[in-house]
This record gives structure tokens, sequence and C-alpha cells, in this order.
């Protein structure tokens, strides 16, 4: 008899990088008191920051204002963390990356600045953390009804 939970079975997710600080927001956000029911993990919580800051003009632009105006200002050698995302919202991130404010002659961004921005963008958000999380609820609806169940 099938097992109708597989542990196992993993879904595919993309692995990219984010600076240490907003790296740590995102651990704060994961060990939270209101991330329950169900506790969402980091490709969650970082996709759904992605989400957020793809989500509107005005996101957008905060995006590319943050990374022009304080980014670019922090140290280049700053530590990265690895982090897992989906693979919509890295498709979300990909488009960003070749955007035209984004190309020649423009400075060019790369992925782990606009993985960062976007977290950066989540974490000014008026109770971002909720924001986040309602995020993570709408995206994981949005999976499982383009994926199907995940139990066998």
């Amino acid at each position: 008899m099938a097992n109708p939970i597989d542990r196992d079975e993993r879904h595919p997710t993309v692995q990219t990088r984010v600076w240490i600080e907003e790296h740590s927001w995102l651990h704060l956000l994961f060990k939270s008191p209101r991330n329950t029911s169900p506790k969402f993990r980091f490709p969650d919580l970082l996709s759904a920051c992605v989400s957020l800051a793809m989500s509107s003009d005005d996101s957008r632009r905060r995006l590319v204002e943050y990374l022009v105006t304080q980014l670019t200002l922090r140290d280049p050698g700053t530590e990265r963390r690895s982090c897992d995302i989906w693979p919509a919202q890295f498709d979300q991130l990909l488009q960003t990356h070749r955007a035209p404010w984004n190309r020649f002659p423009n400075p060019m961004f790369e992925l782990d600045h606009l993985t960062t921005a976007c977290v950066a963008v989540a974490m000014t958000l008026p109770d971002g953390e909720a924001a986040v999380l309602r995020q993570a609820r709408t995206n994981l609806l949005a999976r499982s009804r383009t994926n199907g169940p995940t139990a066998n």
C-alpha cells in the first residue's frame, strides 16, 4: 500500500543568494510566532518577498530605488547566504534582470542584488512580516492549482 504522504518527494526549487542583513530578517520571520499553520520555510518566504516586490509599478520602482541608493553603497564583499526560491518567482527575477533599466549603458545588477532588494522592499512595507506571510499563502495556493496535489 502506497503511503499517502511521501516525505521524500521534493518539488524543485532554484538556489539563489541573499545578502546577510536581509537573510537575517528572513530568518527572524521564519522563527516568528506569526509563522504558523503552516510554518513557511525559506523558499516560501523569499518567494513571497519577490512576489510582493514585483506586484506593482510602485513596488518595482522601490526595488530599483533601493538598488541604486542603498545597495550600491554597501560593501560589495558583503557576505551572502544561499536560499532556495520557487521557480515561478525565480522567473520573475530573471525577467527583472533582463529589464531595460538593468541593461547597457546602465549598471548591471546581478540576481543576488535583485533578490536582496526584494527582501528589502518587503521589510519596508507596513507590517511587512504579515504581508510576507499572506503572500506566502497566496503563492502556496497558486502552486497547488498549477502543480496539482502534492500527495500521492
